[in-house]
């Protein structure tokens, strides 16, 4: 599967798909409904080496690196976070490690869920985003040390 739109145009449709909703009922619906369509994760890949720390619920979430570009997949074991992860798959997954980077991930305070999200939520989002950023660096950092030998 080739990602050939930018992860701001990704964004933009996000932002147009909740935009339909005005209750946020409505719109946690099409989260999950999101997290339902979230490609399953290896089961392999469901180890503590791919838990992500700093979430109240358990977030797995692997990285791999191909063809100059970095693929997610991830999982959850509740609704909610596991339709905010496929967001943040679906809008980084299958671009370059500097496209990750300097991406500025404006959809999450454009839905509004930035407000509507528990601080410990809030907290977990942060520290998914954060992992997929240190993946993207490590891939960078590996490609450059590759490019330099």
């Amino acid at each position: 599967m080739k990602n050939e739109k930018t992860i701001n145009a990704l964004q933009d449709e996000i932002v147009e798909t909740f935009a339909v909703f005005d209750e946020w009922l409505d719109k946690y619906a099409l989260i999950i409904d999101y997290g339902n369509a979230l490609e399953p994760i290896d089961e392999t890949h469901k180890s503590a080496n791919n838990l992500i720390e700093g979430c109240q619920s358990r977030v797995w979430l692997n990285a791999e690196y191909r063809d100059g570009k970095v693929w997610f997949t991830g999982d959850s074991d509740a609704v909610i976070v596991k339709g905010i992860i496929a967001l943040l798959i679906k809008v980084l997954s299958g671009h370059t490690p500097d496209d990750i980077l300097g991406a500025e991930l404006y959809f999450i305070e454009r839905i509004g869920l930035k407000e509507h999200l528990a601080p410990t939520r809030s907290n977990g989002l942060a520290a998914m985003l954060k992992q997929m950023k240190m993946y993207a660096l490590a891939f960078q950092y590996k490609e450059n040390q590759s490019l330099n030998t």
